[in-house]
């Protein structure tokens, strides 16, 4: 029986950043630092720039596998279509990226596909062994940019992709993290004031020896029962968050129910839904225009919505335009996607210009999540200052009303 040829992995690169001190040219001292595998690798790198070493230090490990977010790739995708473009052969330019990178992991992750590249893999080979990193968008167009000799332009186009998408995703958790962590603030302030300072109130009203208010006596309750449950209740709601995460990533049911019920929120959910509709158009704009197919295009927009919901919608359509039939009416078949949508995607198709009009449905509905978060901005803010308004300034009166009482009496 033939055993099946594994590829062969290369391992993680240990990077570390090192600090050294030594003498330039004229003596004029020098100091800074530098990312290397090993101590001689650097001095062999400073003794290259004419530099005297009197002094390197290891400041820590840095492995390969560090946090890369999608802004690096962006900023990669950016500068390797300036090289390209520039003349600069591809492993020159992947080494001169490398040597501009500040972060260690995105340092260890260029170095790899410089490791792949020389070694006889294609650019898009290169990529394609980090899933992680590179999606299949990316790995798609660079391997279609590599087979039509427009390298630079796929990789500007992909740059100018994730920019937006990126700028889209940022709008979108505005909108969603700015109410949540003030009412978050909002709610240990209280926890704070009811088990901390209410029970040193409570122990100068019972000096008193008068009755209590009954807002003061209801604060005073709370308090007790905030002492006794808040660890619990704590506990309960980490317990419960991790859950519903570790749920969502291993049953894509209840993930798609979770996105179906956050489409149903008010005004939250109307911005997601012009979010996914905006990054669908963006994703199948951009790889129908770079010569991707239909329905491998659809195939890579699928799971780039960032909604379980619309991501089943794609899916629906991308089995329908496969059997032979128009992107537009698949799209009116799943009943998700807006009619504006469908029109545009229509024209575009009895013009031959469907990547134009994908555009321009993308930069609509960007622009309509960018209306909405600005109004929700505005709609928030002073229903939060009110909440905690409620909040803070309930407990702080209700602690002062006994002490107006007495000043009252006397």
């Amino acid at each position: 029986m033939a055993k099946t040829a594994r590829r062969r992995q290369s391992p993680p690169i240990k990077l570390a950043r090192w600090k050294w001190c030594g003498k330039g040219p004229q003596d004029r001292p020098l100091s800074g630092e530098m990312i290397g595998r090993s101590k001689t690798e650097v001095a062999a790198e400073l003794t290259k720039q004419n530099i005297v070493i009197r002094r390197i230090n290891k400041k820590g490990n840095l492995g390969g596998n560090g946090r890369i977010n999608p802004n690096d790739v962006m900023v990669f995708a950016r500068q390797m279509a300036t090289m390209i473009r520039a003349g600069i052969p591809l492993l020159q330019a992947l080494q001169v990226v490398a040597e501009s990178l500040k972060k260690p992991a995105m340092v260890a992750l260029v170095q790899h596909m410089m490791s792949d590249v020389s070694s006889g893999a294609s650019f898009s080979d290169a990529l394609r062994r980090h899933p992680k990193h590179f999606d299949r968008l990316f790995v798609n167009l660079v391997d279609a940019g590599e087979q039509s000799g427009a390298l630079d332009q796929m990789l500007d186009r992909i740059a100018t992709y994730k920019e937006k998408v990126e700028s889209l995703k940022a709008r979108v958790k505005k909108a969603l993290w700015y109410p949540c962590a003030v009412m978050t603030t909002g709610i240990a302030v209280t926890m704070l004031l009811l088990i901390k300072v209410v029970p040193e109130f409570e122990n100068m009203f019972q000096s008193f020896g008068a009755e209590l208010p009954a807002l003061t006596q209801m604060t005073v309750n709370l308090s007790e029962f905030a002492q006794r449950y808040w660890l619990i209740a704590l506990g309960t709601v980490i317990a419960a968050v991790l859950l519903l995460k570790i749920s969502m990533q291993r049953s894509p049911n209840i993930a798609y129910r979770m996105h179906a019920l956050l489409l149903r929120l008010p005004v939250i959910g109307d911005i997601m839904h012009k979010s996914a509709i905006a990054r669908l158009s963006r994703t199948l704009a951009t790889t129908f225009a770079s010569g991707v197919p239909l329905v491998e295009g659809l195939d890579t927009a699928a799971g780039a919505t960032g909604n379980k919901v619309y991501e089943r919608a794609v899916v629906q359509t991308r089995q329908d335009v496969a059997t032979g039939q128009q992107l537009h009416f698949a799209m009116r078949m799943t009943n998700r996607f807006p009619p504006l949508a469908i029109q545009m995607v229509s024209i575009g198709e009895e013009a031959g210009s469907l990547d134009a009009m994908l555009n321009r449905v993308a930069d609509y509905y960007e622009e309509e999540v960018d209306n909405k978060v600005d109004a929700l901005t505005s709609l928030m803010e002073p229903i939060i200052i009110v909440v905690l308004g409620v909040l803070v300034g309930g407990v702080v009166v209700s602690m002062y009303l006994p002490i107006f009482d007495l000043g009252a009496a006397l």
